[in-house]
């Protein structure tokens, strides 16, 4: 194992792209102790096991916790259990199977096409702000309130209720990162509990009431007789709002800050608007906001001659993946007109990002914008990272226009 992979250092989690290298280095496979993980840093490896059904994102749809050789939970973490074991996200088939697929009959391309003018309408109404304020945080002013108004929108969340949502979203993924805390378990079990106790209150106004929103049509979909479940639409809303804006949050900061260490590549953007969707990808590629994704082992695998046992846990560097050289020309170079660009910044095979359309909607339409109408805009300070790792991003951008 490479000393430099270290997920609580600031100094890795602000540059963590050498220790990367020095992981595909030196093999296939590390095992990590602090937290009892095979980290996989290579892009083949990773893309094949995404799509590899011996792996899975849980074991309980073969195996119960004693089975298995972990502990159950503690039973005062249920709320947050109860919410997160019901999504899409962190369930397999075949239970996987039937949830993603009602899901997807509300949550359409034709969905994603129609919010396309409201999406660019909203972000040019929050740069025109920023812009007229003659700049600021670029996080808090343009990156964070867009997707959390477009998929509130999307769910028909009264704008009042609105600045409810992020904080809720915060502490629930605050249990992704590595070895959280009980501190950190707590605050995302209330969290959980309130943001649940909300939807069930707009499930079930909307029963009585159905409109254009996606609870609407989610309590709608069905397949025969199969219907989702309450608990079911509301671990999916909370789903597509932490996912759809946790991860466009920081895509959209660690994207700009990318561009202005890149001042060539920056140029050649703002020179070319219509580089947009290949800057979009090759942003997501070169700093992605996931940089690691986890699963089980279900059924044994081996990487490299290295034997990896049911029961253990592989954690899957995005981030190195999507600057292996092995798979990419000039990985670690930045090049917003590359044309063959595979990355998996979301994801591969059962589990790929429902949301990745509104995601690049969203990108396109904050970038888009900010060119336009701050065609000068810079950083006015060296900026700080969060401590996160799993979801990885900048506590703030101030920047000037």
């Amino acid at each position: 194992m490479h000393v430099s992979f270290d997920p609580w250092s600031p100094a890795f989690v602000a540059d963590p792209y050498p220790a990367y290298a020095a992981l595909r280095a030196t093999g296939r496979a590390h095992y990590f102790e602090p937290t009892r993980q095979w980290l996989v840093p290579h892009y083949s490896e990773v893309s094949g096991l995404l799509r590899d059904r011996r792996l899975g994102r849980t074991y309980l749809h073969r195996f119960t916790h004693d089975e298995f050789g972990l502990a159950a939970p503690p039973a005062a973490h249920e709320p947050f259990h109860t919410l997160n074991g019901q999504g899409i996200l962190d369930l397999e088939a075949p239970d996987h199977t039937r949830i993603r697929r009602l899901v997807a009959k509300a949550f359409t391309p034709r969905t994603v096409e129609m919010l396309v003018p409201s999406v660019e309408r909203m972000a040019a109404g929050l740069v025109e702000e920023f812009v007229a304020a003659g700049g600021g945080d670029l996080l808090a002013a343009v990156a964070e309130p867009l997707p959390v108004a477009v998929i509130a929108e999307m769910l028909g969340v009264p704008e009042g209720d609105r600045a409810l949502l992020r904080p809720w979203s915060a502490a629930i993924c605050g249990m992704f990162e590595l070895n959280p805390t009980e501190e950190t378990a707590q605050a995302a079990v209330q969290a959980s509990a309130e943001f649940s106790a909300y939807l069930r209150g707009l499930i079930t106004a909307r029963r009585g009431d159905p409109g254009p929103d996606l609870i609407s049509a989610l309590i709608a979909a069905h397949d025969d007789d199969d219907r989702l479940t309450e608990q079911e639409i509301v671990s999916t809303c909370v789903l597509l709002l932490n996912a759809g804006h946790e991860a466009t949050v920081n895509a959209t900061v660690n994207g700009w800050w990318t561009l202005f260490r890149h001042p060539g590549q920056l140029a050649s953007l703002r020179a070319d608007h219509s580089l947009l969707p290949t800057a979009v990808e090759e942003l997501l590629r070169y700093d992605t906001p996931v940089p690691m994704f986890a699963r089980w082992v279900l059924d044994d695998i081996e990487i490299d001659g290295t034997v990896i046992e049911r029961g253990s846990q592989v954690a899957l560097l995005f981030g190195s993946a999507n600057r292996d050289p092995e798979r990419f020309t000039d990985a670690e170079q930045l090049d917003l007109s590359r044309g063959d660009n595979p990355h998996i910044s979301f994801g591969a095979g059962i589990h790929y990002c429902l949301g990745a359309p509104l995601a690049r909607v969203e990108l396109e339409a904050s970038f888009g914008a900010l060119l336009r109408s701050a065609p000068g805009m810079r950083p006015v300070a060296e900026p700080e990272w969060k401590p996160g790792y799993v979801i990885r991003g900048l506590r703030e951008l101030l920047v000037e226009i």
